[in-house]
C-alpha cells in the first residue's frame, strides 16, 4: 500500500455540513489560504469545538486539515477527480451527499474501508457496533490503538450523515434509508472512488456495484456502456463471456 491507502487520516468527526462548506468555498474560487482561513473562522464563530481552549483548536485543526485534503487541496493524483466531483456538484446539487461521499472515499480510503465493514455486517445483521467494525479493520490495518480510535470517528460521521442511525441499545447502529443514485454520471463517479480507495485500481464491475462500501445507497444497474464517456479516465476491459473489469487508466 502507498501513504494514501495504508493511513487513516481522519482524526475528528467529518460533519457533513462542513465538507458542504468546504466545496461552497472551493467552488467560489476562493485560494487554499482563504479556504483555510474562512474554514477556521465559520468554526470558531459556530462553536464547533468540542471543548474550550488548546483541545479545541487541534480538534479544529484537524478538521480543517482533513476538509482541505478533500476539497481544497487533495493529493495529486485525485486532482482531476476533484475536478470531476465539482462539476457534478453543480449540475447535481440534489445527489450531493453522493458525490460527497465519493470524494472522501477517495481522498481517505480509511473512509470507503470502514464503510465496507460496516456493510458487510449490516448484510448479515440489521444492527452494528463498533467494537465489531473495529475488529474487522484490525485485520487489515493491523491492531493499533489509532484504529479504534479514529473508527469512532468515522463511524460518528456516518451517523451524522444519516448513513446510519442510533439504535436503542447504546453502542449500535442500524441502517437509515438508502438514498438512490438517479444519475448515471453520479454512480460512475461512486465507483471510480472505489477503485482510487484501492490499491489494486480495479474490479469487476458486478463486484464494484454491489459493495458494501455503498451501503448508504441504492445504485443503478450498470454495464460498461453506460459509463462510456461520463467515467473520466476509467476503462472497461471484458472478459470472460460477459463480465467486465473497471479499471483506471490514468
Amino acid at each position: 500500500m502507498d501513504t494514501r491507502h495504508n493511513s487513516i487520516g481522519i482524526k475528528q468527526v467529518i460533519p457533513y455540513e462542513w465538507m458542504r462548506k468546504a466545496a461552497s468555498l472551493v467552488l467560489a474560487g476562493l485560494l487554499p489560504k482563504e479556504i483555510r482561513q474562512e474554514l477556521h473562522a465559520a468554526l470558531t464563530l459556530e462553536g464547533k469545538q468540542v471543548q474550550s481552549g488548546e483541545r479545541s483548536a487541534w480538534t479544529r485543526t484537524f478538521l480543517v486539515n482533513n476538509l482541505m485534503a478533500i476539497w481544497s487541496s487533495p493529493d495529486t493524483e485525485l486532482s482531476s477527480f476533484r475536478d470531476m466531483a465539482l462539476d457534478l456538484l453543480r449540475a447535481y446539487p440534489d445527489q450531493a451527499i453522493v458525490i460527497h461521499w465519493a470524494m472522501i472515499s477517495a481522498a481517505y480510503p480509511f473512509w470507503f474501508n470502514t464503510a465496507r465493514q460496516t456493510g458487510r455486517l449490516l448484510n448479515l445483521q440489521t444492527q452494528v457496533t463498533q467494537a465489531q467494525i473495529v475488529s474487522r479493520l484490525k485485520e487489515q490495518y493491523g491492531d493499533r490503538q489509532t484504529v479504534s480510535r479514529y473508527a469512532r470517528f468515522v463511524v460518528r460521521s456516518f451517523v451524522d450523515w444519516r448513513a446510519l442511525k442510533d439504535a436503542t441499545t447504546t453502542g449500535c447502529y442500524e441502517k437509515a434509508n438508502p438514498l438512490t443514485v438517479a444519475e448515471h454520471e453520479v454512480a460512475a463517479l461512486l465507483l471510480h472512488a472505489a477503485l482510487l480507495a484501492s490499491p489494486e485500481g480495479k474490479a469487476p464491475l458486478g463486484v464494484l456495484l454491489s459493495s458494501p462500501a455503498f451501503f448508504p445507497f441504492h445504485l443503478p444497474a450498470l454495464r460498461g456502456e453506460n459509463l462510456l464517456g461520463r467515467a473520466g479516465c476509467l476503462k472497461i476491459v471484458r472478459y470472460g463471456l460477459d463480465e467486465e473489469l473497471l479499471t483506471i487508466t490514468g
